[in-house]
């Protein structure tokens, strides 16, 4: 019988898109250096992290087991910009968004013991329209820019500062399911709850 997926995040976010796709999946949250390298762009960092993640987890998972590891940055104007240390950090990440378009990675990578780690990497593009500062204080203030990439949640209230969006929600929320779900029907064993007709994705932008 196939083992269900083990998922290397400890993001709620991440919980809840994967059980819109009805896979059965276990919670392993892995902890590992995030930090981007020098000269490193937005999607070389995702698909490292992501994987990193899968293969750290992987020594915890039973054998057979896939695991899934993911992870999300936001970049704008040649700048990496990931989760707000502070409420400063958010407010100033905000505050360069307002009123412009930024691009959003995430990285997916599907690992398993005897198998290679397979993984891609999915760009979306988000436009914001501007923010008053006091609404822009006022969000920080929620607490809901932290722990977020690039300070905010498209899924929470800042839903109200996305004049428009192209390529894939799931993505900007932190997990693109079209390309997982096609990693996924491409691996032999699948977790239970993977429909089995056969797709596939390439190993490069979904958009």
């Amino acid at each position: 019988m196939s083992l269900p997926l083990l998922l290397a995040s400890a993001s709620p976010r991440r919980y809840e898109l994967l059980g819109q796709l009805g896979i059965a999946f276990a919670v392993l949250p892995a902890e590992i250096d995030e930090t981007p390298r020098p000269k490193e762009e937005p999607e070389q960092l995702v698909v490292r992290l992501a994987c990193a993640k899968a293969e750290a987890a992987r020594a915890c998972a039973v054998p057979g087991q896939w695991v899934l590891g993911a992870d999300t940055v936001v970049a704008l104007d040649g700048d990496i910009l990931g989760k707000p240390a502070d409420p400063e950090c958010a407010r100033a990440m905000l505050a360069r968004l307002s009123g412009r378009s930024h691009s959003v990675y995430s990285g997916i990578a599907l690992a398993r013991t005897g198998f290679d780690t397979r993984s891609c990497w999915v760009k979306s593009r988000v436009r914001m329209a501007p923010i008053d500062p006091a609404e822009l204080d006022a969000y920080v203030a929620t607490g809901e820019p932290l722990g977020k990439a690039g300070a905010y949640a498209i899924q929470g209230r800042a839903a109200a500062f996305v004049r428009c969006l192209t390529g894939s929600y799931s993505n900007v929320v932190g997990l693109p399911l079209f390309e997982l779900n096609a990693l996924l029907r491409e691996v032999p064993d699948r977790p239970p709850g993977v429909a089995p007709t056969p797709g596939g994705v390439n190993p490069g932008p979904a958009s």
